[in-house]
């Protein structure tokens, strides 16, 4: 474990740190940051005191990306979450723009460090420690990705190696050369989104590198704050740094399967509280095998909201899609969502061996599982684009 004293805390205790937490970061940020001071207090909230605990949180108002693009539009380039004076910032991130406007986000050097931490046990709960040789295979440019996985790799003690700027059999010479132990990167670049949590995505990563994958979870806007253990049951939230909720999507109440709503609690330059993160969870609260109390996401991030496909009244996740798609051999696969009438229909196109053959095995096995028949084309051996980020594989004409 990172820290251990912290991820086996009993849950009483977690909660009540959190509720600490949450109080210092309202102390924090009431009258000073403008974005959340005008939002809270047009909630009634009109200081930190009045946040006195769990019952004030759960009134507190949810609050979504389209909310901080809108900010970010008015205030450009930045918003108005900002906790302290430009000069105080010293790092600029940007979201990769799969899922609408890109976000610039800006930390100071205390949340960088922050990042840095939860990204420590992101590390330590695959395994990864001092002595271990780190890869990462990443041009590092505006998008998050891991740079703050470099920093906290460093810190643990790990050799960490820069494999940006070269083209693939470059990096994997140089990962046999320096004699790499462990190497992170996307699912898109070890074989394909959205990751290491699809069961079938995992056996080829791992068929294919001779290596156990883990899967972590993380948002520019957020924070790196879900991370799977030895036991790989689902990710765990990292209860120390985030706080996880549930929710009804067209409700907003708590609910078993639903919308990630999270909260992060040691980013105060620009916080997040209440975000609605439009991911798909399940939670677990069951003691996990590692030892560790956090709550789990069983299974994983199950898929995104607004990539829900409703296919003749089917409700159908790309996610569920990769996950027959990958039990076959399959280089690449496109999903083309595209209006026949009133309704939408999907065609899945495959670089697939046997051709046609193989295409309809593949067909046979999305009915069998999803429960409606989707048309599968095959298409030529590496006519469908590639990816080093996020793949973008949902695709409407």
């Amino acid at each position: 474990m990172y820290d251990a004293a912290l991820e086996a805390l009993d849950p009483g205790r977690l909660r009540a740190r959190q509720c600490q937490r949450l109080q210092a970061l309202a102390e924090a940020i009431v009258g000073v940051n403008p974005f959340w001071t005008a939002k809270w207090r047009a909630a009634g909230l009109a200081s930190a005191r009045d946040l006195r605990g769990w019952d004030e949180f759960a009134c507190l108002p949810l609050t979504t990306k389209a909310d901080l693009v809108a900010d970010q539009n008015a205030s450009a380039p930045f918003g108005t979450n900002l906790t302290y004076p430009l000069e105080r910032y010293v790092r600029v991130h940007q979201t990769s723009g799969t899922s609408g406007a890109p976000l610039r986000w800006l930390d100071t050097q205390e949340s960088w460090e922050w990042w840095a931490r939860c990204w420590g046990f992101v590390l330590a709960g695959a395994g990864v420690h001092r002595g271990d040789r780190v890869f990462f295979p990443f041009s590092f440019g505006l998008f998050v990705g891991f740079w703050a996985g470099f920093e906290s790799s460093r810190a643990l003690g790990a050799l960490t190696i820069p494999g940006g700027g070269q083209d693939s059999p470059t990096r994997l010479a140089a990962m046999e050369r320096l004699g790499a132990t462990a190497l992170v990167c996307t699912p898109s670049y070890a074989l394909g989104e959205p990751g290491a949590g699809i069961p079938s995505v995992r056996a080829r990563i791992e068929a294919g590198w001779g290596a156990r994958a883990y899967d972590h979870a993380g948002m520019t806007e957020m924070g790196a704050y879900g991370f799977e253990c030895e036991a790989q049951a689902g990710l765990h939230v990292n209860e120390a740094e985030f706080i996880a909720e549930v929710i009804d999507p067209a409700t907003g109440a708590p609910a078993a399967d639903g919308e990630l709503v999270l909260t992060n609690l040691g980013r105060l330059g620009s916080p997040l509280v209440r975000y609605r993160t439009g991911d798909r969870a399940r939670l677990a609260r069951a003691p996990c095998a590692c030892g560790r109390t956090f709550v789990r996401l069983e299974g994983g991030i199950l898929g995104r909201l607004d990539d829900m496909l409703i296919v003749r009244g089917v409700n159908v996740f790309p996610s569920s899609i990769e996950a027959v798609v990958r039990r076959f051999p399959v280089e690449e696969f496109q999903i083309e969502v595209f209006r026949d009438g009133e309704l939408d229909e999907v065609r899945v196109l495959v670089e697939v061996d046997g051709g046609v053959d193989g295409a309809r095995r593949v067909q046979e096995a999305l009915r069998a599982s999803i429960g409606i028949r989707l048309e599968v084309a095959p298409v030529a051996p590496g006519s469908l684009p590639r990816f080093e980020l996020k793949a973008r594989r949902v695709v409407r004409l």
